[in-house]
């Protein structure tokens, strides 16, 4: 991570999250993280820990690799810097967050905070938005005002089995 300019930062991301899966919740909130999200976490970090926190504008959360603070505060800084403070915004990006270990399976408890304000009941939808990751409860992905996620949760609701294997995936 470089500087550039007048409190400009510059972050560089080489391994993007893409891809969608749907995967069981147990009762007790572990899930396993989709390959497409543990290939780019590991490409990452050597950290085996994902932050999870509250999406900006949507009814789901938002996951990333702990090293992508650098990226989110680099980019809250420049927001900063061109329409002033953005108290509420950073107070979502740093302080409504969990971070949480995940096992060599991928298997990973899904804080109990997040997972209320997230609905996540007993299925989980990740889907890669690049720098992050989504977790959705597949069922209001399905009732979205966006057409292809909508699409997209109607069809793993549809098609994919909760128990499915990671060969079985979108990635």
């Amino acid at each position: 991570m470089g500087t550039s300019g007048r409190g400009a930062y510059r972050v560089q991301i080489d391994h993007l999250f893409g891809g969608s899966a749907l995967k069981a919740v147990d009762a007790a909130g572990f899930v396993r993280l989709p390959a497409f999200v543990r290939a780019v976490i590991e490409r990452r970090t050597d950290a085996r820990a994902v932050v999870i926190g509250v999406h900006d504008e949507d009814s789901c959360l938002t996951g990333y690799d702990p090293s992508f603070r650098r990226a989110l505060f680099a980019d809250s800084e420049r927001q900063r810097l061109q329409a002033g403070p953005q108290h509420r915004r950073v107070r979502r990006l740093f302080g409504l967050t969990d971070e949480a270990g995940y096992d060599a399976s991928g298997r990973i408890a899904l804080p109990p905070m997040m997972r209320q304000v997230g609905r996540i009941e007993g299925l989980a939808l990740f889907v890669g938005t690049g720098g992050a990751f989504e977790i959705w409860n597949p069922r209001l992905a399905a009732e979205s005002d966006d057409p292809a996620l909508a699409e997209l949760a109607r069809w793993r609701l549809a098609h994919d089995a909760p128990n499915r294997t990671e060969e079985g995936e979108t990635t």
